[in-house]
């Protein structure tokens, strides 16, 4: 996981904790998320082998994620991803406030871009977290 909790440019002790709280949470969301996404990431899906390994020993991916990290596609043929390739692919829905060139402030209109299949899979994987 890449969330930095330093530099913390705060001196109060209040404001420290908040800070650290925030971090926290930060990762727990980011903890829940990646383990939603499994299925659309280079991430073992095989939960039932973390169960029974040798926690001494290095970790073995299954067959299943070795052929995903191989051939970076899915079983559909979707492209397999990063967490953070995921994120930025997603970034891409936006709603744009838009105006005429000659227009009055009041006469807008927005545009939303339409999430692909792809995105709308990763919002459903989301949509089943349960905390």
């Amino acid at each position: 996981m890449d969330l930095l909790v330093r530099p913390i440019h705060h001196h109060v002790e209040k404001r420290v904790r908040a800070h650290l709280f925030i971090c926290m949470l930060a990762y727990y969301v980011k903890w829940h998320m990646f383990e939603a996404w499994r299925p659309l990431l280079f991430a073992d899906e095989d939960s039932a082998a973390k169960d029974h390994r040798d926690p001494v020993h290095a970790a073995q991916r299954s067959p299943a994620a070795d052929k995903k990290a191989q051939s970076r596609r899915l079983p559909d043929g979707s492209p397999v991803q990063s967490f953070q390739t995921l994120l930025k692919h997603l970034a891409t829905i936006v709603r744009n406030t838009c105006r005429k060139k000659d227009a009055l402030d009041t006469d807008t209109f927005t545009i939303d871009t339409h999430p692909s299949e792809y995105q709308l899979r990763a919002f459903e994987l989301v949509k089943k977290i349960q905390v």
